[in-house]
């Protein structure tokens, strides 16, 4: 089972009213658990080496989930919430002394990676689901993050 279909999992857990999974195959153990703090649990059972952590991973071909938009924040009318699609480490950049995706006054479209979320050593990168300007980044750079956790303020305008 690769990373993205991994992902989809979860994702789709996430959606329904699922609280616990276990797959196993002859390749692949995994346990997928939602509480107040989810935990996902993977065992490789073939002999072989462990995939290195791609630098901006899962796949260019197969777009990472994207964090969702919510509707505008009180306090900030008319800005939209770009929020974590999973727990981990975030980062605002491919690597140290790399530029930044996106930075606040930035644009970003549809399809823009603006951050990576890393979990369990797996660097996805997360993409815009919506058009506008950055206006305010909310995480900083190397902290972790919760599931659902706001990362940006957008002006979709």
């Amino acid at each position: 089972m690769e990373t993205k279909e991994i992902q989809k999992l979860i994702d789709y857990i996430s959606k329904s009213d699922l609280d616990e999974v276990n797959i196993e195959t002859s390749e692949l153990k995994l346990h997928i658990k939602r509480n107040t703090g989810a935990t996902v649990q993977t065992t490789q059972l073939v002999a072989a080496p462990a995939p290195a952590a791609l630098p901006a991973a899962p796949s260019a071909a197969a777009p990472a989930p994207e964090a969702p938009a919510a509707p505008p924040v009180d306090a900030n009318a008319g800005l939209i919430e770009v929020k974590s699609p999973m727990i981990g480490t975030f980062y605002r950049s491919a690597g140290p002394g790399k530029p930044n995706f996106k930075d606040v006054g930035d644009s970003m479209a549809e399809g823009d990676v603006i951050c990576i979320v890393e979990a369990m050593k797996l660097f996805n990168e997360i993409e815009a689901e919506i058009t506008g300007k950055i206006v305010k980044v909310l995480v900083d750079d190397a902290t972790p993050v919760e599931f659902d956790q706001p990362l940006f303020l957008v002006d979709p305008s």
